[in-house]
């Protein structure tokens, strides 16, 4: 008999119905007809007078249940909103270099960048949020933070980072990450931290004969060098210190005053200690040392230090790259105290939006974007900021540069950084302050006078 085999396949399979970012597919049971083979018993008449009984194989089908596992439908990758200020315009090429990497090891989600200026950005925030379309993933200040705890608008990040045991809080500057907890949830995760020292034009340290700014300094020391730095018909003044909110409320803590007790139910910035660190902020310019607005024409303290008309300036370490051209010597250090050594923390975190449709695709994103040695090698090596990762082998290149000298100076001021009084409303408060501080410097009011009235306006904020 002929020896061919014929295969006969029939499938019959239910109909899958699978969303693309749905479940994996359930097993299903499908009939299906197969060949196998099977032994039967057939005569074969080798002779007329003696017919033989023999076994053969041949091939029959059958009917039988399997299981099969349907093959998914290919998904789309997530995309997340990104909003940020700090990027741009400087840094966009290095965000682009950090979601390249993030992207690659995470093939289901991309990252949709959104950025807007400084000035406009909280303003953007707040609209896109009270319209329904905020991002998913935004970042903020220290300052701004507790106003939108207030909003409720933050995710608590502790589920997320309990459930994810690849994470560690360790990682970060323990000041950092507690920074962004509030009434015990993490809200945001630190993703950098910058801080403000003093700047000096060694040039003119040594045209004077002065040696060069200590980390031990008082103001007292820096106003004595200032008074033999200051030349005023070169145009050159000895320091520049500004007199605004920012600044005054570290050299208010430099003297012993806080601008609220400890449980903010008392207003304290028209202390005597605030009061005497105002009136010596004041005193910079009172005794000729520091030059005023009007003397400054509209030019800004560091085009003022660029062109070597300011001896010592108190800025940000965000200005290093604006220095890097000037055609004279400088280096940094801390800056100078009054009863004690008080500097600026700022720090800038990310949130998640509480109600984001993707929150673990967003946790993924704002756990890479602020602990990655990836991210962190870029910012070191782009000047945007430093990660706030408590990892001093992170920083071995950047202390290996070359200017400023002295780039120690970030890390030992540290140690007397300080946070700023925040209030729900932030941005009401800071405006106050500075409207009035204005108005000393015209002398219109005494610090005395500015610093009630602050009591006054801040406390109705308060209820």
């Amino acid at each position: 008999m002929s020896k061919s085999i014929r295969w006969l396949v029939l499938v019959s399979m239910l109909t899958l119905l699978l969303a693309a970012c749905g479940p994996t597919p359930e097993p299903q049971v499908i009939k299906e007809t197969v060949v196998v083979p099977k032994t039967v018993e057939v005569v074969v008449q080798e002779t007329v007078e003696v017919p033989q009984l023999v076994k053969e194989t041949v091939v029959v089908e059958v009917e039988k249940e399997v299981e099969v596992t349907p093959e998914p439908e290919p998904q789309e990758p997530v995309t997340l909103r990104y909003f940020t200020f700090s990027a741009a315009p400087d840094h966009l090429e290095d965000l682009d270099q950090m979601i390249a990497i993030f992207e690659e090891a995470h093939p289901d989600i991309k990252i949709e960048v959104e950025t807007a200026p400084w000035g406009e950005y909280f303003t953007k925030l707040q609209t896109l949020i009270a319209g329904g379309d905020a991002p998913d993933v935004f970042e903020l200040n220290y300052e701004s933070f507790v106003s939108y705890v207030a909003k409720g608008v933050l995710l608590d990040l502790d589920p997320l980072a309990a459930a994810d045991s690849s994470f560690d809080e360790a990682i970060f500057y323990p000041r950092a990450y507690k920074a962004f907890n509030y009434n015990g949830m993490q809200l945001g995760l630190p993703a950098t931290f910058s801080t403000v020292v003093l700047y000096y034009n060694k040039d003119l340290f040594d045209q004077a004969g002065l040696d060069y700014p200590r980390a031990d300094w008082t103001w007292d020391d820096a106003v004595a060098a200032a008074k033999e730095l200051t030349d005023s018909d070169a145009g050159v003044w000895g320091l520049y210190s500004p007199i605004q909110f920012w600044e005054f409320y570290k050299k208010a803590a430099q003297n012993g005053c806080e601008f609220f007790n400890e449980g903010k139910t008392e207003v304290t910035i028209n202390s005597s200690a605030c009061v005497e660190a105002l009136e010596t902020m004041i005193g910079f310019v009172d005794q000729g040392v520091m030059p005023s607005d009007a003397d400054m024409g509209g030019v800004s303290d560091g085009d003022m230090f660029t062109a070597g008309q300011i001896a010592m300036d108190v800025t940000g370490i965000w200005m290093f790259a604006a220095f890097e051209g000037a055609d004279f010597g400088w280096d940094i250090q801390v800056e100078p105290g009054l009863k004690n050594h008080a500097t600026h923390f700022f720090a800038n975190d990310v949130n998640v939006f509480a109600a984001t449709k993707h929150p673990q695709e967003a946790w993924e994103w704002a756990k890479f974007f602020t602990s990655s040695p990836d991210m962190a090698n870029i910012r070191v090596a782009s000047g945007w900021e430093l990660p706030a990762l408590d990892n001093p082998d992170l920083f071995e290149d950047y202390l290996a540069l070359s200017l400023p000298e002295n780039r120690a100076a970030v890390f030992d001021s540290l140690e007397y950084a300080i946070v700023p009084p925040v209030i729900e409303r932030q941005n009401e408060m800071q405006d106050i302050v500075n409207n009035l501080l204005d108005q000393v410097k015209l002398g219109q009011l005494t610090a005395q006078e500015a610093l009630d009235q602050a009591k006054a306006e801040i406390e109705g904020l308060l209820k």
